[in-house]
């Protein structure tokens, strides 16, 4: 029996059925990311999960948003497919071949998929905002069960619950520093008294916790977190008796902070000294960090390959730097690819801040104030941990494309953020030349 054009094409699912199957299947990727359930249903373990969710969200990437890529041309895209490009480009050269194909076409593969998705995906403030809320909740859920657990390492340490990527306690506490600001915007966000309270109490947690990982990158990068969200949610939100909050909170911070905790922190300026748990860890990081240095100038082209420089450089550790991993595994144009990946999602965020049409808008303002602090906070804790491969930043850079397009489609349209439609139509082009959208 013939099959007509017409019939063909009630078959076949829309353009918005085609970006609503590729949203679920974002939500179910950070759902199995962050959230990890097969760390704690019994059973689940033994089902591929997160292979699962990364087949799924290939497919969303295939199909939900095949008709977007000649429609949508974001710089940070372009930039990104450029490293990853670079990545491929280096394999010949790599030190080890097969750990760097295996790595380039897993790990890194996901790091494309990720954002792509984010970007092309996501077309209003409500699924932003619930992607941002699933991510927060977890890491926070996380933090406070593994304290009411007491999940603690040999040192002593905070560890997070399961065997995910929140397991390991640097790890662990980058990610509570990096959402801190997340949850504060929805603290900020709602009237709701029980909300407000569980969101605060939520925040003060996630700073327990950071205290109880140990880790120095952990607190350098809540440090960082915390000051800037004094700025944009205190100063320059109108709300100035924050500003009030560190030296109120300074005294009680010392009294409750863990054991040895003030000789942990010494040991980022000074020599480690008895209690800092140190181990030897500041004296091996500052020779990981001269290494990988040392590598980046032999090899300042292609690298020596993926996930090479634990066997190339006979440490058997990572750099537990995130940007001279990229220089010494792929060379300085990776790096420079993904300064710039980052510079351009800062520049998503000031279009949006700076935008006329949206400064009297509290609810986009607190988004894009909060992914400013995290943002930020992650430039500093880059500094410290490896992470190049890992999908949290590339989550983040995505949610600043995402609210630059719909924040864009929303001024251009004269809707409000948050409101109908769905699905937006195919980007014109932004209000600010330049800042991430070509037509």
């Amino acid at each position: 029996m013939a099959w007509s054009a017409g019939k063909i094409g009630k078959m076949l699912p829309s353009r918005e059925q085609q970006t609503t199957l590729a949203y679920r299947a974002l939500i179910a990727l950070s759902f199995i990311y962050f959230v990890r359930p097969e760390d704690y249903i019994p059973g689940l373990g033994y089902i591929p999960i997160a292979k699962i969710a990364g087949g799924i969200s290939l497919l969303a990437l295939i199909f939900g948003v095949s008709g977007q890529w000649q429609e949508n041309k974001p710089r940070e895209l372009r930039l990104l497919y450029m490293l990853y490009a670079w990545w491929c480009l280096g394999l010949p050269f790599s030190s080890w071949k097969s750990n760097s194909i295996m790595l380039v076409f897993t790990d890194c593969v996901k790091c494309v998929v990720v954002l792509v998705l984010v970007s092309l995906v996501v077309n209003s403030m409500r699924e932003l905002r619930q992607l941002l809320k699933l991510q927060a909740a977890a890491v926070m859920l996380n933090a406070m069960g593994a304290i009411l657990l007491h999940k603690v390492d040999v040192d002593g340490r905070l560890c997070g619950l399961g065997n995910g990527a929140l397991f390991n306690p640097n790890d662990l506490a980058i990610n509570i520093a990096l959402n801190w600001p997340i949850c504060a915007m929805f603290f900020f966000d709602t009237s709701d008294p029980l909300f407000k309270t569980m969101w605060g109490f939520g925040l003060l947690i996630m700073i327990r916790g950071v205290m109880m990982t140990y880790s120095r990158s952990g607190f350098l990068a809540l440090s960082m977190a915390v000051f800037v969200v004094l700025l944009e949610f205190g100063w320059r939100g109108g709300r100035r008796w924050m500003l009030a909050l560190p030296f109120l909170c300074l005294v009680p911070a010392v009294l409750l902070a863990p054991t040895n905790y003030g000789a942990r922190l010494e040991s980022i300026v000074g020599t480690p000294g008895a209690g800092s748990m140190d181990r030897g860890s500041a004296e091996a990081r500052k020779e990981l960090l001269i290494r990988s240095i040392e590598i980046t100038a032999t090899h300042p082209l292609f690298g020596i390959g993926v996930g090479d420089f634990q066997s190339y450089s006979n440490m058997w550790m990572v750099t537990h730097n995130t940007y001279t991993e990229l220089s010494s595994e792929g060379g300085i144009p990776a790096l420079v690819f993904f300064l710039l990946l980052l510079r351009q999602a800062f520049r998503n965020l000031r279009a949006v801040r700076m935008n006329p049409a949206l400064k009297q808008d509290e609810k986009t303002q607190l988004i894009a104030s909060s992914l400013w602090a995290a943002l930020t906070a992650y430039t500093v804790g880059a500094f410290f941990a490896s992470t190049a491969r890992l999908l949290f930043p590339y989550f983040l850079v995505g949610y600043t494309t995402a609210l630059y397009k719909i924040t864009s489609l929303a001024t251009e349209t004269t809707q409000i953020p948050g409101s109908q439609p769905a699905v937006v139509p195919r980007p014109r082009r932004g209000p600010a030349p330049g800042y991430g959208w070509s037509g």
